[in-house]
């Protein structure tokens, strides 16, 4: 006899517990993990939906106390079982309950009345029809009449047709649906994100397209690329687009998309979702008409959940979206793209603080489906995969229209400030604005504010404040502190560089809104735009900013890192990076990598067009290789560097590392609760030689009252550290002070 471990209902949290129940014996054969059955639950054992966790051989009571599972759902065999599974995988690897790791994954509805729409039908022949017709109009049953006229000219009507209209009440309607004249029909309507209905309204086009219909027009490496894929679609794997900024990769995935639909397959494509404008949308538009749907943080939940309910009834086939487009259940998905895989966005921070990447690359496993990476600065994980053959690396070395990349400069500015220039703006900038001003060109001036959290330089010679432990710079706090966020190491602040002895030292002041009237008191006659937290809180706020720039409705656009994300502006030539060391010297080991991915996308905005671009990088460390590799835009090199960094300390990819991130309220509790935590982890962690960095101070001590810690482990195999996190979830169950603690894991 067989028996199942089946979780019960995931809208109760306090529900976090599996219940036994006998598998039938035709069930025997056919049961699986993952599997959704339906089983009798409660004292009137009423028919819940549950979800297989495992199947054993033996009973946790009496097997006659046990009842039994009634059916697998085999409706949802093959899109909610599988993410069932998906979502025991998550739980298991990433650390959170059952529950959280199926609320994740599943389409949840909550209480969110569906959308309904009703209407009027006639079910007797319209020679019948008329008969009566003539009965109604004799008795002066004038509304009865008025509504079986309708109906005879039009089978179904609105059911606000009838009421408004009309005039029709229920009192005439019921008693023809009596009499089985008519009957009223309820649909189900989906609620539709308000671009695909702006799209819909104005009708797709066919920019997107051949003019046979076939599709968009590609290269010859791109047409290479395509056919690499597709011609491997029997034997699923992994690929790796490694394609400079401008080198069509858009164009590549809507090509992949179209062939697996061809397959009858689905597809799912995530993008930042900073990225997720009209502009890009609309080209999926054109190409796949109303067979697409979208997702994004705007949504309502009903909304959302009525997109996933689409896909499962088969009414869409490509799902375009941020991280949580990833959980779209697809009968049959056949392809899994993951355009800028490099995003920060792609990582959770809620639990289960999953890696989109990461859980793809699972899911598209569990489905048999084709995973695409893409990216022109991918990740030193996605590329450090493909070297070591877990994806396919495919190369778009050249833009796609044959246009050059833009020429960059690098300006020192220790150089400037020696000259006496202490403006945001170096002369070479200036100079440059001037002249694209003169030709009627735009201007982007991106602020790289990225981790702006006050690690201390020098203006004068460049010298960071780093920890002496982690070979990370040091953040500035309250009351003179200066602090580690890996080890907790502190010094205080200091007045003159302990390099050259320069006064000019301290964190950078500058934000957007100086910027600009500093751009304005420069060029009084620019028309400018500014896009940053400020100017974009309206639920369009990014769209319109961008549709006005992209219209040429401004000069200069002002921006922190949502500017250079993706955004095609042809008439763009001059991109100006300010400020190119504030993500350089951040309390995180990826500073470097997030600073070339930053400074590469940020030149990609420049000469898209038929007119050449340049690309300014104003920075105080100009001899950095993440600067001097992103100004001759060459990964390779640096990608060679920066793995050298991360074996030395054995950072990821080189090794793995967890983060424990503790939270509470009150702060001496978890300061206490975090000391006990990290001593376990210590004992456990001896046992395979994992090097224990902390309790240490999150970046951001304390958000909304809340206080955070955190502690990190590092060794060399991922299996080790996910060993330590079960050993360490256990402790915590087990004991009542952590009752009041929030506790999070995070893999590499």
């Amino acid at each position: 006899m067989l028996y199942a471990d089946i979780i019960i209902d995931i809208s109760h949290s306090r529900l976090d517990q599996t219940f036994q129940y006998k598998v039938p014996e035709e069930l025997e054969r056919v049961l699986e993990p993952g599997n959704v059955v339906e089983v009798p639950f409660g004292r009137g054992d009423h028919l819940k939906k549950g979800y297989v966790l495992q199947i054993t051989e033996h009973p946790a009571c009496p097997p006659e106390k046990l009842k039994r599972i009634g059916r697998i759902e085999t409706d949802l065999v093959g899109a909610e079982s599988k993410l069932t599974a998906l979502a025991l995988w998550i739980r298991d690897y990433y650390g959170s309950s059952t529950v959280q790791a199926l609320r994740t994954v599943l389409p949840f509805r909550e209480k969110a009345a569906p959308k309904k729409k009703k209407r009027i039908v006639r079910t007797i022949p319209k020679e019948q029809a008329l008969e009566f017709l003539e009965v109604f109009r004799k008795k002066h049953q004038s509304a009865r009449a008025r509504l079986l006229e309708a109906l005879i000219e039009q089978p179904e009507l609105p059911m606000e047709i009838v009421t408004g209209s009309l005039r029709i009440t229920q009192a005439v309607i019921r008693p023809l649906e009596e009499a089985g004249m008519i009957t009223c029909e309820t649909d189900q309507i989906y609620r539709t994100p308000a671009v695909l209905e702006e799209l819909k309204a104005q009708g797709g086009g066919t920019d997107g397209a051949l003019p046979d219909g076939s599709g968009v027009q590609l290269n010859e490496q791109q047409k290479h690329v395509v056919d690499v894929i597709c011609g491997s679609w029997e034997h699923p794997d992994g690929w790796l687009i490694h394609g400079v900024t401008g080198s069509g990769k858009t164009a590549v995935y809507i090509e992949l998309i179209a062939y697996a639909l061809e397959r009858g397959q689905q597809a799912i494509l995530l993008i930042p979702e900073i990225s997720l404008t009209y502009q890009n949308v609309l080209r999926f538009y054109r190409r796949f008409g109303e067979r697409i749907s979208i997702l994004h943080s705007r949504l309502s939940q009903a909304e959302r959940y009525d997109q996933f309910e689409r896909a499962r009834n088969g009414e869409i086939d490509v799902m375009i979206g941020p991280r949580s487009a990833l959980f779209t259940p697809f009968p049959n998905l056949g392809m899994i793209i993951i355009d800028e895989e490099h995003e920060d966005s792609y990582r959770s921070e809620t639990t289960p603080r999953y890696h989109a990447r990461e859980t793809a690359r699972k899911r598209a496993q569990l489905e048999g489906a084709q995973l695409v990476l893409g990216s022109a600065t991918p990740s030193m994980e996605a590329y450090y995969g493909a070297k070591n053959g877990w994806y396919h690396l495919l190369e778009l070395p050249s833009r796609a229209t044959g246009g050059a990349l833009p020429q960059v400069t690098t300006v020192d500015l220790r150089q400037e400030l020696k000259e006496g220039n202490r403006s945001i703006l170096s002369r070479a900038l200036y100079g440059k604005m001037r002249q694209r001003l003169e030709k009627k060109q735009q201007i982007l001036l991106f602020l790289n504010r990225r981790g702006y959290s006050g690690f201390v330089s020098c203006r004068a010679c460049g010298h960071v404040l780093k920890c002496p432990h982690c070979d990370v710079s040091l953040s500035l706090h309250r009351g003179g502190r200066m602090v580690c966020h890996y080890c907790g190491y502190t010094q205080e602040a200091v007045k003159t560089c302990p390099k050259c002895g320069s006064p000019f030292i301290g964190g950078f002041k500058a934000g957007t809104q100086q910027i600009e009237e500093i751009v304005k008191k420069a060029f009084p006659q620019a028309r400018t735009l500014r896009m940053d937290a400020d100017t974009t809180r309206g639920k369009d706020g990014h769209a319109e900013i961008l549709r006005a720039f992209g219209n040429r409705e401004a000069d200069i656009l002002i921006g922190t890192q949502m500017i250079v994300k993706g955004h095609d502006f042809p008439n763009v030539t001059l991109v100006g990076i300010l400020a190119a060391d504030l993500s350089l010297h951040v309390s995180d080991y990826r500073a470097a990598e997030k600073t070339f991915q930053l400074l590469v996308q940020a030149a990609g905005r420049a000469g898209r067009g038929k007119e050449p671009g340049e690309v300014v990088i104003q920075t105080y460390d100009p001899e950095h290789y993440a600067i001097v590799c992103a100004a001759d835009q060459a990964y390779e090199p640096f990608y060679e560097q920066e793995m050298a960094y991360r074996r030395l300390s054995l950072y990821p990819p080189a090794g793995s590392m967890m983060a424990v991130h503790v939270s509470g309220a009150d702060e001496e509790h978890l300061a206490v609760a975090a000391g006990y935590l990290a001593k376990f982890i210590r004992q456990v962690s001896g046992r395979c030689e994992a090097a224990v960095i902390g309790p240490a101070d999150e970046p951001i001590a304390k958000i909304n009252d809340v206080y955070r810690k955190a502690i990190y482990v590092k060794h060399e195999n991922t299996k080790k550290l996910i060993a330590v996190k079960n050993i360490v979830e256990q402790y915590i169950e087990m004991n009542e002070g952590f009752r009041e603690i929030r506790v999070q894991f995070e893999m590499n």
